[in-house]
């Protein structure tokens, strides 16, 4: 009668009568397999062997009792879990860990909720509504304030002002021009109509005009050299009589000095300090 041999396939001893594994249809002795195939622990670092629940996760490997959350130690066996910076946690661990928290409520919002996220804070979906109707906004236009976010319909019936010109709702920004409000693409000069927000302008009757149109329309002329006098940024001019000049063309008009501050002399239309007014006054007799 011919004896069936039945070996181990790395150490070559008679398996028969003996507890194997087979690997690859070839059977290896307890020993050997543990030796050769074990997967290593994560958590201790230990071989785990045969006779061992081998749980794996990502190509990673844990004894059945090493399978546990790293922050507060629970088994995670047939648990849910995730995972964090390599760490596996737990799903309570994980949201006090990771998960946002509600700008409104305070509380955490759970991975896989849906969470809304507004100027870098976030919401539970039902936690982001409107601050007057109390409706959610969801992905609704909005206005926010300081005391807190709106829909539109409430915001225009609460806080809206509107545009002296257009008469539609100003929802943020706008131009305050003698205690009334503008869209800054609304505010233009009365005159050439182009528009004010980033311009200078002067006001004229309660009306906002251009510099431009401003000093060809209303700007009184320089006796001396005809252009306007505007009076913009402090320049200072001299009134006399019905005439008007820029204070640097406030000059004697024979010796060209300065008459600003100074007494003078006047002939027809013509300015004189006092010795050249004397002159002339001379002259015609």
């Amino acid at each position: 009668m011919t004896t069936v041999q039945f070996d181990c396939q790395y150490c070559t001893v008679s398996l028969l009568g003996k507890k194997y594994v087979l690997k690859d249809d070839n059977p290896y002795c307890v020993s050997c397999y543990d030796h050769i195939f074990s997967n290593y622990c994560e958590e201790c670092k230990e071989p785990i062997e045969s006779d061992s629940k081998d749980l794996c996760y990502k190509d990673r490997h844990w004894h059945e009792g090493c399978f546990k959350c790293t922050k507060c130690n629970h088994s995670l066996v047939e648990k849910p879990f995730a995972a964090k910076d390599e760490r596996l946690l737990c799903t309570d661990c994980y949201s006090n860990e990771c998960s946002s928290r509600c700008f409104h409520c305070k509380k955490t919002i759970m991975p896989g909720s849906r969470k809304m996220e507004f100027k870098g804070n976030y919401w539970h979906e039902t936690c982001f509504v409107c601050e007057h109707c109390r409706q959610p906004i969801g992905t609704k236009p909005l206005i926010s304030k300081e005391s807190g976010n709106y829909c539109v319909l409430c915001f225009e019936k609460q806080f809206a002002h509107y545009c002296n010109f257009c008469k539609k709702v100003i929802t943020s920004g706008g131009v305050t021009f003698h205690d009334q409000l503008w869209h800054k693409e609304c505010f233009l000069c009365s005159g050439c109509r182009k528009e004010l927000c980033e311009e200078e302008f002067m006001s004229r009757d309660d009306y906002p005009f251009c510099l431009d149109c401003y000093h060809h329309l209303f700007a009184k002329k320089c006796a001396a050299c005809s252009k306007s006098i505007t009076g913009l940024r402090g320049a200072k001019f001299i009134c006399f009589q019905d005439r008007q000049w820029h204070s640097e063309c406030f000059n004697c008009g024979k010796c060209s000095v300065s008459l600003v501050g100074e007494g003078f002399l006047t002939q027809n239309n013509e300015i004189f300090c006092r010795k050249c007014g004397s002159e002339a006054a001379t002259d015609i007799k």
